[in-house]
């Protein structure tokens, strides 16, 4: 399964809704991630982190949302 990650769209809202570790288990069980650019930078998480657990970094939010199975 593919699950997507958009950046939070909510004013005064600055969280993820995945960390590094958990994309890491969601990539070892055999599923793919896919994290909009920057989404992580409110709670201090790089997308370099992000690629590094093992997820995809997309630019935009509507291409998070084409190529996610869930959100």
């Amino acid at each position: 399964m593919k699950v997507g990650i958009p950046r939070e769209v909510k004013n005064n809202e600055f969280r993820v809704a995945i960390t590094p570790a958990g994309v890491h288990e969601l990539v070892r069980h055999g599923h793919q991630v896919v994290i909009e650019k920057d989404a992580g930078v409110g709670s201090s998480i790089t997308d370099q982190e992000f690629v590094a657990a093992g997820a995809q970094i997309l630019p935009t939010a509507d291409e998070v949302w084409a190529a996610a199975d869930l959100l």
